[in-house]
């Protein structure tokens, strides 16, 4: 280890962001929720779904956009808009680079993986699904915020993942892309590793990640 290198646990688990992480999704949902949340007469750029509402929940989306326009978005408007979503992915949605070869690599060292993310589980399973990911993560390798109490940045989700996986905190390793998921993985006790690949380097790494670039560098970063 060179001088001034962070020391840190052998690792028993890792757990990876599902969207901006496994799968390239966050412009495709930012680009339609900004649509969306036009329409209905709040203004907003690609650029600002991401700053204002990257990595919430849904609900938490909803509730900050009726806050703003003040007055309840449609009935029904929630349910519209991951139709819409659901929908590209389908057309459109693409695998990040090298996340298949770094879950393989991290899996055949012997140490755990999961997915844990912010979304819905079905969400998950469809674009994992899309993406011919899925084999790499069983459905009990799979957790939701939806599942776990509170969301980012509360530690809820990856406290839950590591008690189902059996594996301590300080012995795991979170894969984020977000400010938020970064905040969670760090309160909840374990390894944060910012995934910078679209332009929030200075975000994570404000928040207290790790920054990594290419998912290909995981499993060195991680001295496999």
């Amino acid at each position: 280890m060179r001088a001034g290198a962070p020391r840190h646990e052998a690792l028993d688990l890792i757990i990876f962001d599902c969207d901006g992480v496994l799968v390239d999704s966050e412009s495709i949902s930012n680009r339609i929720l900004a649509a969306a949340l036009t329409t209905e007469g709040l203004p907003t750029t690609l650029e600002e779904a991401r700053r204002d509402y990257q990595g919430l929940l849904l609900r938490d989306i909803v509730a900050s956009a009726q806050r703003k326009l003040g007055r309840e978005l449609p009935q029904g408007w929630l349910e519209q808009f991951e139709r819409a979503r659901a929908a590209v992915f389908r057309r459109s949605l693409a695998p990040v680079h090298g996340a298949a070869y770094a879950v393989r690599r991290i899996a055949s060292a012997g140490i755990a993986v999961c997915v844990a993310s912010q979304g819905k589980l079905e969400k998950t399973d469809m674009t994992l699904d899309i993406m011919g990911l899925d084999d790499l993560f069983p459905a009990e390798t799979r957790f939701s915020a939806y599942d776990a109490g509170r969301g980012k940045p509360y530690p809820d989700l990856f406290l839950q993942a590591a008690v189902t996986m059996k594996a301590s905190p300080p012995r795991c390793a979170v894969v984020e892309d977000s400010p938020l998921g970064i905040a969670a993985a760090l309160a909840a006790g374990m390894r944060a590793i910012g995934y910078a690949a679209d332009g929030e380097e200075v975000a994570l790494r404000n928040a207290g990640g790790e920054i990594l670039h290419s998912l290909d560098e995981l499993p060195g970063r991680l001295g496999l």
